[in-house]
């Protein structure tokens, strides 16, 4: 079998489709049989569905969540490319959450790379039962038809068929064999690697698009949640009388605090319920609550770096060693010692958490602005003590996510009032609840240590982190980190140098932790590509020609043959290799188009260099920056060069990029989430800003290696080096290092 078989309007999962349409369903386990027995225990899962109406429009449900990325068209695209369909004749369709999607958790910029290869077969598929269906309404072999533009095509005698007009036959013919379609080549294809405009683009442009926010319906109440200002606190009273006479509040409820490993839970608090989500904010201002603030009420962030940074001094875990490190050291002419460190991140996006639960009758529908319905599925049937299948979940648009809405807590918030309460509720996160009770991306300290000969080179080199992880979350007994942390940019470094020892140390949280874009990528980049920077300045080489240099010849990085576990962002390494060429390519490709080293800085201007493979991506950036003399910082010019395998929609790539290098601005400059007393300091944009326009880059300018191979992610792979790009660039404007972020933090610049 193909991994497609013909599906009843049914089995469409709702009535999107009429009666006599032709629908085919993909099994979207990309690993195989395996991961499809993995998630349901059976081999056959259904998961992408095509359909053509009889009147010819062709539906093509997408599975994954629509937040800026334009996945909602890429992925049809390469459906409807194979179909040869009239891209003005397909509806694109949002699923809603269902095991039978197989993975509908869009993070880990792994869309397109784990199912480019379902939605072809399913256009394939069909497009071959459509050719076969006219082939023999005609009497002619099926090898003289061929699927173009919405119609099956008999070259011979001039004869077209509409696909519409087919549809009936073609829902008759046998599925074919996965050894009998025929794929496009590249030179063939009408969208991949074109791009259309997105599908939500009218919608969005006019004000009509549905997010998070905008859902409501009939009946609804509104609830503001006043929550533990101190991860782990537990109400001891509250006072809701002043709450209860604001115009529109109808009344309280109390959430049952969480406990931990806290994992998607709902935090717990008392929730002011009103006819307005004004008149909920308001009450909830009015509100008396008095809490046990619990083990955390002692977490203070400065004392919690300056122990992070200690620990990262000291010997720790060992997670990848080759040669010998303190050999090599102990007769070294020359050593070099940095430390880093990054502060807790927050999400910040534009549209905080929201959704809207409906429970009737042991079962509830939401509505709501997810990365991940599946795991809202199992969130909210655990809050209300019911099954997965009761649980309905509609996926609106997300106006900006970042990670922070595949971690469903503010969904089953609603639902447990909506329970309590027995009718629709809504629950919108303001802004300060967004950034006060975030799911923080991790604190991490750093410590490298090199030795170098007489050219600068590095003989020996020494790498040792400590954050606390994001297993914490899930595992309150959890200190080190995690496989997949570990493999973004800190076991893999790709340098050839003959003695390499990376380490990782224990640390206990005090906040959520979760996975913010690009991940632990963050911190590892920003680390080692400033202390990359450091070594090639004491040496007094160009940064381009050092990095190459420390690269080494083109190979694959054999890590098992070193000892060394790289999960590889999931992925086997035979499919998709550590390959340091492709980054070699990259960085020769962006000092090309950069004009790096042809331009003669001017006081106080500088260029900085980086480069980073992560999401099995391939990138390299140079910035450059300007500070003027009252230490304003300006960033005139970022170029981008990556290499993400076949590029399905170049446009909305290089969006990612360029939104990418604002994203990283951010954190480079201006990012930071510091607690007293347990409780998060900041609240909103003023004390936790964001790149405005006068901090983001003047301009971005990203360049794609042309490939076919294997497509790979784009989504986060930007961010990583930007950030160390950004530091190197001020150090060559100023002299002054940054080893601690944000640059302009306190006591900082």
């Amino acid at each position: 079998m193909s991994g497609v078989v013909v599906v009843t309007r049914r089995e469409f999962l709702g009535t999107l489709v009429s009666a006599g349409a032709f629908v085919l369903s993909a099994r979207l386990f990309p690993g195989g049989p395996a991961d499809a027995a993995a998630a349901g225990g059976a081999l056959w899962h259904p998961g992408v569905y095509l359909g053509i109406e009889p009147g010819g429009t062709v539906i093509i449900i997408t599975h994954r969540s629509e937040m800026g990325t334009g996945i909602r068209t890429a992925l049809p695209m390469v459906a409807a490319d194979e179909l040869d369909a009239d891209w003005q004749r397909v509806r694109v369709e949002q699923a809603l959450g269902d095991p039978r999607y197989g993975d509908q958790n869009t993070d880990g910029s792994k869309s397109i790379r784990d199912f480019y290869d379902a939605f072809r077969t399913v256009g394939a598929t069909g497009r071959l039962m459509l050719e076969r269906a006219a082939a023999a309404r005609w009497g002619v072999p099926a090898a003289q038809c061929r699927g173009e533009r919405h119609e099956v095509v008999h070259a011979a005698s001039g004869r077209r068929l509409g696909y519409g007009e087919l549809v009936a036959d073609a829902s008759r013919q046998a599925v074919p064999a996965a050894g009998e379609l025929r794929f496009k080549t590249p030179a063939e294809f009408r969208y991949i690697g074109k791009g259309v405009p997105i599908v939500d683009m009218v919608d969005i442009c006019t004000g009509k698009a549905i997010f998070g926010y905008d859902a409501r319906i009939p009946g609804m109440v509104h609830a503001a949640i006043e929550r533990s200002p101190v991860l782990g606190g537990r109400l001891a009273s509250f006072d809701d009388r002043q709450a209860r006479r604001v115009a529109g509040v109808r009344g309280t409820a109390v959430i049952d605090a969480a406990r931990p490993p806290y994992g998607f839970q709902a935090l717990g608090g008392v929730a002011v319920i009103a006819d307005s989500s004004w008149a909920a904010l308001q009450g909830r201002r009015k509100l008396k609550a008095t809490w046990e603030p619990g083990p955390n009420a002692g977490y203070d962030s400065e004392a919690f770096r300056k122990s992070l940074q200690e620990a990262a001094r000291k010997p720790q875990k060992v997670v990848r060693n080759i040669g010998d490190v303190d050999a090599a050291f102990a007769r070294a002419a020359r050593l070099h010692e940095a430390e880093y460190y990054l502060p807790h991140l927050a999400h910040a996006s534009m549209e905080p958490p929201a959704a809207v639960a409906d429970y009737r009758s042991g079962a509830v529908t939401v509505w709501t602005a997810t990365q991940n319905p599946q795991a809202v599925q199992d969130t909210v049937a655990k809050a209300l003590g019911i099954g997965k299948k009761d649980v309905i979940c509609h996926v609106t648009l997300l106006g900006g996510a970042f990670g922070r809405k595949s971690k469903p807590d503010y969904v089953a918030e609603a639902a447990i009032l909506s329970k309590k309460l027995g009718k629709p509720v809504k629950v919108a996160w303001s802004r300060e609840d967004d950034i006060r009770f975030d799911y923080y991306h991790s604190v991490a300290a750093m410590y490298f240590k090199a030795a170098t000969d007489a050219a600068g080179i590095p003989t020996a080199w020494l790498q040792r982190c400590v954050f606390p992880p994001i297993g914490s979350t899930f595992d309150a007994a959890q200190r080190y980190g995690g496989d997949g942390e570990l493999a973004q940019g800190w076991i893999d470094v790709p340098f050839a140098i003959p003695n390499l020892r990376a380490e990782n140390g224990p640390a206990q949280s005090h906040v959520r932790i979760g996975w913010l874009r690009s991940v632990a990528n963050i911190y590892h980049c920003f680390g080692v590509q400033s202390f990359f920077d450091e070594l090639a300045a004491a040496a007094g080489r160009d940064r381009v020609d050092y990095f190459l240099q420390l690269l080494g010849p083109q190979r694959r990085i054999d890590f098992g043959s070193e000892g060394t576990k790289n999960v590889n962002y999931g992925k086997p390494l035979d499919r998709y290799p550590w390959d340091t060429g492709r980054l070699r390519r990259v960085v020769e490709l962006v000092a090309e188009r950069s004009g790096w080293g042809k331009k003669k800085p001017a006081p106080g201007h500088g260029f900085g260099f980086a480069a980073h493979r992560s999401f099995l991506t391939s990138v390299a950036v140079v910035v450059e920056l300007e500070v003027d003399d009252k230490g304003g910082i300006r960033i005139p010019r970022v170029d981008v060069a990556l290499d993400a395998g076949r590029v399905v929609h170049p446009e909305r790539v290089r969006a990612q990029f360029e939104g990418a290098a604002v994203f990283a601005a951010s954190i480079a400059l201006m990012g930071e989430i510091t607690a007293a007393n347990g409780a998060v300091r900041q609240s909103n944009y003023h004390d936790y800003p964001v790149a405005r326009m006068g901090d983001a880059p003047v301009e971005t300018h990203v360049h794609l290696v042309a490939s076919d191979d294997l497509p790979t992610g784009v989504g986060e792979p930007g961010v990583p080096p930007v950030v160390p790009a950004i530091c190197n660039a001020f150090f060559a404007a100023t002299g002054t290092r940054v080893r601690r972020l944000p640059l302009r933090g306190a006591g900082r610049v």
